[in-house]
């Protein structure tokens, strides 16, 4: 397995290291190749979070993470590691010291991150799937924006061993592929049985999350939900954050959590090493800062009741149907004020599915201006492979 000249030029794959490993001899996912994003360990190479002092200042891990061994032994076998945003914080793809992967349906735009080089390998049919991570939207977004399949499951579902922390009550395992019937595949891998008693049955809109999105893209999302209305016939909308102060207050509050998560996990290195950071992430460290140094306030209760109230919408049956982004990709050369409209707007609707640690498969649904849209499907916690058979069913819907 050698990165072809072609594979090279996506610039998605990592510059430091050879990381070619074949799959156990036989099983399921036996002939499938995958790429691992560079916060996973890969045994004798070093983990290198997207950034060179992180890399220099680290040895080689000792062992594969969970995920990686896991999909090894089930036959897949890793082509590269892709490049990430520094330290997975960044919902852009762009990397001050590697480059930016190019986004596989509009190369003049940002691919999404921080799993930027994961999603663009895929996109470009570089492999079958890969793994990324995500705890503010770090899978759904490239996905979404590289037109591809992704999910965000269940916090907790995956084992997470031996991957970079960034928020650890956010982080999750998750992968991107191009057809829907090898997510799922990789699901049956990597995921636990579902919780006894799911069974997806009632599609509901969420009005608060059309509303938030550019209109095309909420017609584009519409459009492809007509054309999957046999697999997926909805009932009314509904304003799902409303009555909790709306999509804004839950943003800022999903905002001070992570801040203060990400702080206590990679503040100590940080303030030890001083690494240099591209501009936009090391902005994001100071605030992280700044935000870890406040009184928590009641961020947590407050999680708790969205969470308790997500779990009384869904139930055991219910599906939240909604756009996977609000907007299409930015240019590579955004505005400080576009960067902020993209950023704001997406984490609004990625938060959703973080704050209440649920399941979440992003869908490709269409194009606007050329750009790809995606669609949403959340499900109750441990539903994760009853969403994977659903997001299939929808896909051969939509062609």
């Amino acid at each position: 397995m050698v990165l072809t000249p072609q594979a090279l030029a996506t610039g998605a794959f990592c510059p430091h290291g050879d990381f070619a490993i074949a799959g156990a001899a036989q099983g399921p996912l036996k002939g499938l190749t995958f790429a691992v994003k560079d916060i996973f360990d890969v045994a004798g190479h070093v983990t290198g979070g997207g950034n060179p002092d992180w890399l220099a200042r680290h040895g080689p891990a000792t062992r594969h993470a969970a995920a990686v061994q896991a999909l090894l032994d089930a036959g897949a076998g890793i082509l590269g590691k892709t490049i990430t945003d520094e330290f997975a914080f960044s919902l852009n793809g762009q990397n001050l010291h590697y480059g930016t992967p190019k986004n596989a349906v509009t190369p003049d735009r940002i691919p999404g991150g921080s799993s930027c080089g994961s999603a663009s390998a895929v996109g470009h049919g570089i492999v079958d799937f890969a793994l990324g991570s995500d705890t503010g939207g770090s899978v759904r977004i490239p996905a979404a924006l590289n037109g591809i399949f992704g999910i965000r499951p269940t916090h907790g579902a995956v084992d997470i061993a031996g991957v970079m922390k960034l928020a650890p009550s956010f982080d999750t395992v998750g992968w991107f592929a191009r057809r829907a019937d090898i997510l799922r595949r990789v699901g049956d891998v990597l995921l636990p049985l579902d919780g006894a008693g799911i069974v997806p049955a009632r599609f509901v809109p969420v009005e608060d999350a059309f509303e938030l999105a550019d209109a095309p893209v909420a017609a584009c999302v519409r459009a492809a939900l007509s054309r999957a209305a046999a697999a997926l016939p909805l009932q009314t909308a509904i304003d799902l954050a409303g009555g909790l102060g709306g999509l804004g207050e839950w943003l800022r509050r999903f905002r001070r959590l992570q801040m203060r998560e990400i702080w206590a996990a990679q503040g100590a290195w940080i303030e030890a090493n001083n690494p240099k950071f591209g501009p936009e992430i090391a902005e994001r460290f100071a605030m992280t800062k700044a935000a870890a140094a406040t009184p928590p306030g009641d961020d947590a209760e407050f999680r708790a009741k969205v969470a308790a109230h997500l779990d009384a919408v869904l139930g055991r049956d219910g599906v939240l149907v909604m756009p996977t982004g609000a907007t299409i990709a930015p240019p590579l050369k955004m505005s400080a004020e576009q960067l902020a409209h993209f950023r704001d707007r997406t984490l609004s609707l990625t938060c959703i599915a973080g704050l209440a640690r649920l399941p979440q498969v992003q869908i490709p649904a269409g194009l606007v201006e050329g750009a790809a849209v995606g669609l949403s499907l959340i499900g109750p916690r441990g539903s994760d492979r009853a969403l994977l058979a659903l997001a299939e069913r929808v896909a051969a819907k939509l062609g």
